[in-house]
């Protein structure tokens, strides 16, 4: 070999450097993964749960149960193994709302997004101090909680559908929305009030808004659409619609509000 071909070699490696953009090796395919998921720990999960927030929460809500345009994950999803759903995660569905994640995101990020992912299917069972029965009683009647949320089909549409929450919340998780629930309310949840041109008041749950347009459904569930360049004003109110059980139940009544929500799409089949 000439010692021209061996200064030549470096020269042409150092342009490939130059030219290659870090755009250039983003666009290039992912090499698909070659192990099982070994990031399957609590802190895999807990992990997982923070990059699904910050990358997916928006469209599937914080916590799996759906969002403003993505499917709850709380009740299964398309793919039936790991592999397939490290798949959907990464790269998304072709031809629908659904892309992958960040690509400068690891594997190792995206097993952990799926061992989350996992761990919002699983179930646990848990020796609660509560009565379920006694519960659905509550649920119905005293705790008023029947004319904002559904279950099965029954009750009210101004809260999220109940039917399946056991499945994806500990009890521990269910005692703290009922007692403190402003401590974390996705944007699906929160209220808008609106201030019409002739300075009458519109308030109920935000449905839907974009730029230009919003809509509202009140307390009587009537639903109301505005265009932002028609009203005089309009708020976003970030706090929950629900009012704190405490003081208005007792703790033993919180127990038994708490074990029939967390029989709640886990009974057997």
């Amino acid at each position: 070999m000439s010692m021209r071909s061996l200064w030549v070699t470096p020269m042409l490696v150092a342009l490939l450097s130059l030219l290659t953009t870090p755009a250039d090796l983003l666009a290039q395919p992912r090499e698909e993964p070659t192990a099982d998921n070994v990031f399957t720990g609590t802190l895999d999960v807990r992990m997982g749960e923070r990059v699904f927030r910050q990358q997916c929460g928006r469209c599937h809500g914080r916590d799996g149960g759906g969002g403003e345009s993505g499917p709850d994950l709380t009740n299964g999803f398309s793919a039936s193994t790991d592999a397939g759903l490290f798949k959907i995660v990464r790269e998304g569905i072709p031809n629908t709302q659904m892309v992958g994640i960040s690509r400068r995101s690891t594997d190792q990020s995206t097993w952990m997004v799926v061992s989350y992912l996992n761990s919002l299917n699983e179930t646990t069972d848990a020796d609660l101090p509560g009565s379920a029965t006694s519960g659905q009683q509550l649920f119905a009647g005293k705790g008023n909680c029947s004319s904002c949320h559904m279950v099965n089909g029954d009750g009210g549409r101004r809260g999220p559908d109940l039917s399946q929450v056991g499945s994806r919340r500990e009890p521990e998780e269910l005692a703290s929305d009922l007692r403190t629930p402003d401590e974390d309310v996705t944007p699906r949840w929160w209220t808008l009030r609106v201030t019409q041109v002739d300075g009458s008041l519109v308030e109920g749950l935000r449905m839907n808004e974009d730029t230009f347009s919003m809509r509202l459904m009140d307390d009587n569930e009537d639903l109301w659409s505005f265009s932002k360049s028609d009203v005089r004003s309009y708020d976003r109110v970030k706090t929950s619609t629900m009012p704190s059980v405490d003081g208005v139940l007792t703790d033993a009544e919180v127990d038994d509000l708490v074990a029939y929500l967390f029989s709640l799409g886990r009974e057997e089949s």
